[in-house]
């Protein structure tokens, strides 16, 4: 007997948000969730934020000068977060979706490139670090969260952004790493746009049906 489908997560819209409130709303989420918890995805964008994850070296933050830095529980080294990224976090219950974390990984960095290919561009992930690259530039970074066998954290995927403040760090831990966007490499430049391109891409490699009918909501 075929299983039934998964319900597919809500995907949210939520805009510009800052960086912290948003984090401990997933954490708050992640913690009194059960069973019956629906999934939710969200798309958003942060304003500049330096984040180092729990074993990362204070030896990567270069020259943060003004903009803030805050240390929070997902994996990995230093990453900037701005306006013109689109930020992805998958709030999804890991078990009652039959998914891995290795399956949620390679998921985020699938939909990138499907998403870059629309529009021409080769990206790839590669095995020795996570992420999503193109001609040996990082386009996407991806860090993640489990707790209570569910996810949050998620996915960085550079749009069109002011890339400078990369150069203020190591990015994911890696000196010298030169970072990349969509816009140029021939994409758009729109982030919500990004959004939906990138949605039914990431919800079919997660194993849910993309339905067209979905609509983004900020509620």
């Amino acid at each position: 007997m075929a299983s039934p489908e998964k319900t597919s997560p809500t995907l949210k819209y939520l805009g510009q948000v800052d960086y912290e409130p948003t984090w401990r709303q997933m954490q708050k989420i992640t913690d009194v969730r059960d069973e019956n918890t629906p999934d939710e995805i969200w798309f958003l964008q942060h304003p500049p934020v330096f984040t180092l994850g729990m074993n990362a070296s204070s030896e990567h933050l270069l020259a943060p000068g003004s903009i803030p830095v805050v240390p929070i529980d997902r994996g990995g080294q230093v990453t900037y977060h701005g306006p013109g990224q689109l930020v992805v976090y998958p709030l999804i219950d890991l078990r009652r979706a039959g998914l891995g974390v290795r399956d949620m990984v390679t998921a985020l960095e699938r939909s990138v490139v499907d998403s870059a290919a629309e529009y021409g561009i080769q990206a790839y992930p590669r095995a020795d670090a996570p992420g999503v690259y193109v001609d040996s530039k990082k386009l996407a970074s991806v860090g993640l969260r489990v707790r209570r066998g569910c996810t949050y954290h998620g996915l960085a995927f550079n749009v069109d952004m002011d890339l400078e403040p990369f150069s203020r760090i190591n990015p994911c831990g890696y000196q010298g790493l030169q970072i990349t966007q969509l816009r140029e490499l021939g994409g758009p430049s729109d982030v919500e746009l990004m959004a939906r391109v990138l949605a039914p891409h990431l919800l079919r490699h997660l194993g849910f049906a993309a339905n067209n009918n979905q609509l983004f909501s900020a509620d």
